[in-house]
């Protein structure tokens, strides 16, 4: 079994309705090379998912968003999920943590509509990204750059624009945070 993630640290921010898909599907890959992935939500205990039209499973809740730093993380993950979304999008902390990796330049991947919480002004400073039209607007006023690709690796980021690219999209994290682990460990 591949362990090239052994040691390192992946927050998965959620909250309620998040789409249970694109947290399980990275999170089970992620887990075969060994990282230790932590579950960061603005709900206290359990989270619960949304699957197809109706609500899905619950999920332990590692930490609280108010009570996480993201540099206790080396990577970070965003499922979609509109109602999980709408409710970071009102919290500063989420700001705190995703302008922590944009700065840092810690490896972020994003899908659906997790790609909003990426629209920090200022902090996006050119990188590429996959989004969806309702989203382009605020992304590019932070500073982002609109790819007309369903999914988009650019140096720390990984951007797709929904379920159909889910596949895809958990190859392509596995892909840059096992390369981007493996350079930082080495450094």
């Amino acid at each position: 079994m591949d362990q090239s993630l052994a040691g390192k640290s992946i927050a998965i921010l959620v909250s309620n309705g998040f789409e249970e898909a694109e947290m399980t599907e990275p999170q089970r890959a992620l887990i075969k090379t060994g990282a230790t992935l932590r579950t960061i939500s603005t709900e206290t205990g359990l989270v619960n998912g949304w699957h197809g039209k109706s609500w899905g499973h619950y999920f332990p809740v590692d930490k609280h968003l108010s009570e996480a730093l993201g540099a206790d993380f080396d990577m970070l993950l965003l499922p979609g999920g509109e109602r999980s979304v709408a409710k970071l999008q009102q919290s500063a902390h989420t700001r705190r943590i995703v302008g922590h990796f944009l700065d840092a330049g810690k490896p972020i991947a994003a899908i659906d509509q997790g790609i909003q919480l990426l629209a920090i002004p200022g902090k996006l400073r050119g990188r590429l990204l996959a989004a969806p039209e309702a989203y382009r607007a605020d992304l590019t006023a932070a500073g982002g750059r609109i790819s007309e690709e369903a999914l988009v690796v650019d140096d720390i980021t990984v951007s797709a624009l929904g379920q159909d690219q889910l596949n895809e999209f958990v190859e392509a994290v596995v892909k840059l945070f096992t390369e981007l682990g493996s350079v930082r460990k080495a450094a």
